[in-house]
């Protein structure tokens, strides 16, 4: 059978993918979108002001505005870290992925809906994607779709990385966990809907954190590990337990993979480049991912275009360089901060304690707002090198 060619197919339609479709669409490429009906993400759904301004996300898709963020320690020790002159929005992911795929479609992407199977090769060598279309259920008719190139965004135990990037199914994840409540009323108590409050806490999770995210009229509740063998439900039991949140309603309960470590390689040299989950995107020790996942899949759609417009494949490789100057560095220093204070609950007191300190304050949502290493305050990082150290000798109790 003879298959029309399209430009681009982007396989998963969370962040990553509908933002490389939407960038591609409006280059005047031929794209189609595959995305899986009823996927909703687990996920604290937080968005930081570069994230609205660079993608152009309007404030009428946030159900929440944080101001600040309190921080729990093992012996219930709370800090509370005032995010001045501005806020942090929250989405709802079960409703800003759909206006995000909705939009790539205004585009111009072309939406499809079914179950990525696998990509074959025509007698020419161009790539076909396999799918199952949602109507044809697990048994019924594979559908097919020619195409120059593929971008894989689909998830972070992802079909596409497995099926063709070498290394692919090595990815390091936690796996995250949340139930979405009903949130309780404004002057509960110990509860504000415009403050985030983030546990470290072991019996919590032995490895990540615990969080309760407001997200409007709902609430998120919910934590990571990457223990197979420590009970997620009964973890978040104890959490509402302890924020005073067990008596409200639940909505929906949701799980899935969390990718901790960017793959060491994200094309196939040929006609396939990974974005978001699937290349291992979401930062270390925050888990933050909708940023970095809208970013990679600007990053692949642009080296996507330029694969197209050269004809060179080696252009895919671009994506990750991009991506690791822009960001490698904060991922690399996230990492040790998790490998380092997240493994037993003595760490734990002590990094809530570290926070307590406006200095790290400071610097710390500089750098999450706008999404960099804050270079321009050198005095204030050796006043952090040096109280980190007094911290970690024991001569500051924690």
């Amino acid at each position: 059978m003879s298959l029309d060619t399209w430009d681009v197919v982007v396989v998963g339609g969370g962040p990553a993918g509908a933002t490389a479709a939407h960038d591609l669409a409006l280059k005047g490429r031929r794209v189609a979108l595959l995305d899986r009906a009823g996927r909703i993400k687990p996920c604290g759904g937080a968005i930081p002001p570069r994230a609205m301004d660079m993608f152009a996300i309007p404030e009428e898709q946030l159900v929440a505005k944080i101001t600040r963020a309190r921080m729990i320690s093992p012996k219930g020790r709370k800090v509370v870290i005032p995010i001045r002159d501005g806020f942090v929005g929250m989405v709802d992911r079960e409703h800003f992925d759909e206006w995000l795929r909705a939009r790539a479609g205004s585009s111009g992407a072309t939406r499809l809906t079914g179950t990525y199977e696998r990509i074959e090769r025509d007698p020419d060598g161009v790539a076909v994607v396999c799918y199952r279309p949602r109507e044809a259920g697990q048994s019924g008719e594979i559908a097919r779709i020619r195409t120059r190139a593929v971008i894989g965004a689909d998830g972070a135990r992802s079909n596409v990385a497995r099926h063709e990037i070498p290394g692919g199914q090595d990815i390091r994840y936690v796996i995250a966990y949340h139930e979405i409540v009903e949130s309780p009323a404004p002057d509960a108590a110990d509860f504000a809907p415009d403050q985030c409050d983030v546990y470290y806490d072991g019996r919590i999770s032995p490895d990540f954190y615990g969080w309760v995210f407001p997200h409007g009229a709902q609430t998120s509740i919910g934590m990571g590990t990457e223990l197979t063998d420590f009970s997620v439900k009964k973890a978040t039991a104890g959490l509402r337990a302890v924020a005073g949140l067990d008596g409200v309603s639940t909505i929906r309960r949701e799980g899935a993979p969390i990718p901790l470590q960017p793959l060491g390689r994200w094309d196939n040299g040929r006609d396939v480049v990974l974005a978001g989950d699937a290349a291992g995107v979401v930062a270390p020790s925050s888990g933050e991912g909708i940023f970095y996942a809208m970013f990679g899949g600007r990053v692949a759609a642009d080296a996507v275009e330029e694969m197209l417009a050269t004809g060179r494949a080696a252009a895919l490789a671009r994506a990750r360089r991009r991506f690791m100057r822009a960001h490698g560095s904060v991922f690399w220093i996230l990492r040790m901060m998790q490998d380092y204070w997240y493994i037993n609950d003595d760490r734990r007191e002590r990094f809530v304690a570290i926070c307590r300190d406006r200095d790290v304050q400071e610097l710390t949502f500089d750098a999450y707002m706008n999404k960099e290493l804050v270079k321009a305050r050198p005095l204030a990082h050796v006043r952090i090198f040096f109280k980190n150290l007094a911290h970690l000798s024991g001569l500051v109790p924690a």
